[in-house]
Formats: C-alpha cells, sequence, structure tokens
C-alpha cells in the first residue's frame, strides 16, 4: 500500500504535480499576471472527463502579442501541460485542461464573478503584494485599455483641444476592482472612480507609472 506514491511514473507525476498539493515551485511573477488575466477574462469550466477542468483566457485577437503573452504565462505556471488556443469570432481562448485547476485559482464558482463574492486566500495574496506591477499589468491586458483622452475647451478664439494619455479599467465586480485599486494604492499610483463600473489613471506622474511596466496593448 502506497507503492505508487513512492515510485511514480516520472512524466505522469510532472504533470498531476500542484504548487498547492504537492509543493511544486510556482512562477510567482507569471502566476500574479496570469491571476489577473483570469479575473477580467478568464473562466474556469468543467469537462465531461470527471475531475478534470479547462481554464480559458479570452483574449481579442486585435492584440496577437497578448495572446502569445497569455499563453506563456500559462505554460510557466502550468509546465507539462499542454497549452491550446481556441479561435472564435473575433477572440482567441487561450486554455490548459487539469485537475488541479481549482487549487491553482479558489475564485473559480458557479455563476458570473460580479454575481458572487471574490477575494484572495492568504498564499495568493502574498504573491500579488509582491508581484503587484504584474498583477496590474494582466488585469490592463485583460480589462483595461491606455488611450489617448481628447478634451474641447472653449475659448474666445475658438475650440481648441488638449490631448493627454490615461488609463482606463472596466469590471462590473466591485471585489475586482478593490482588488485593483488596491495593487495601485501599494504602488503609489493614483486611481479615480468614474462610475459604478470604471476606473481611471489620468495624472502625469501616475501614467507614466503604469507606462513603465503595462504600457499600449499590443
Amino acid at each position: 500500500m502506497g507503492y505508487w506514491r513512492k515510485y511514480p511514473d516520472k512524466a505522469a507525476s510532472r504533470r498531476s504535480l500542484c504548487p498547492r498539493c504537492h509543493g511544486r515551485e510556482l512562477d510567482s511573477r507569471c502566476y500574479s499576471y496570469l491571476l489577473g488575466l483570469y479575473l477580467g477574462d478568464g473562466h474556469i469550466a468543467t469537462t465531461h472527463r470527471e475531475g478534470v477542468y479547462r481554464l480559458e483566457i479570452a483574449c481579442a485577437d486585435a492584440w496577437p502579442g497578448l495572446i502569445d503573452e497569455a499563453a506563456e504565462a500559462v505554460a510557466k505556471v502550468m509546465p507539462d501541460h499542454k497549452v491550446g488556443r481556441r479561435k472564435i469570432t473575433g477572440c482567441t481562448n487561450v486554455g490548459v485542461y487539469s485537475k488541479h485547476l481549482p487549487c491553482l485559482f479558489p475564485q473559480h464558482g458557479p455563476g458570473r464573478k460580479h454575481d458572487r463574492k471574490i477575494e484572495l486566500a492568504g498564499w495568493q495574496q502574498k504573491i500579488v503584494e509582491e508581484c503587484s506591477e504584474e498583477f496590474v499589468r494582466g488585469l490592463i491586458h485583460s480589462d483595461g485599455c491606455r488611450i489617448i483622452n481628447r478634451v474641447r475647451r472653449q475659448t474666445k478664439a475658438g475650440d481648441r483641444w488638449h490631448e493627454y494619455p490615461r488609463y482606463d479599467f472596466s469590471n462590473a465586480s466591485l471585489d475586482i476592482q478593490g482588488l485593483f485599486t488596491d495593487a495601485l494604492d501599494r504602488l503609489g499610483i493614483a486611481w479615480t472612480q468614474m462610475n459604478k463600473r470604471n476606473l481611471s489613471v489620468a495624472k502625469r506622474e501616475a501614467v507614466a507609472r503604469l507606462d513603465e511596466f503595462v504600457g499600449q496593448k499590443y
């Protein structure tokens, strides 16, 4: 009894090892980025195979570089698992199958994220605090953007336009918004709540700080 545990098949062992269940090393920076992607545009679904789940990150085809980056993050967080890409209209779902996805993403649950409580486990919070830049980058890559805002001002000489860059973030979950703004606060980046769903980073110094590690989508 227990012989299979002591002398497992090496290939199968590598595939089944889970950072939470078996103590496998986890790439914290890649995980923090992937967690941001998951909270924004990701979901975990059950499959026809008992106990096996499928993680998919929805990536717009307009940003092929982000599709590649999402696939790379999944591969580093889930080594020895095949990372797939499923095409749908205007979008590519980057995904992976595993029995341990709920271990890595305990936010998984029935229904839409904004209809249920979303909070980080203690071990996730520690990673996000250590890798806040990667977490913010993942959230912005999924549910945010960098735009040039144009403001019209009326003067005696006629209309004048003022342009400046800003970052916008939009998510219906107040919990996910809170995780985003908490990370910004840790990084010393000023933000503004525009309305119930949308947040903005518009101050020059704050935008410059985000430009250091986020930048334009590509």
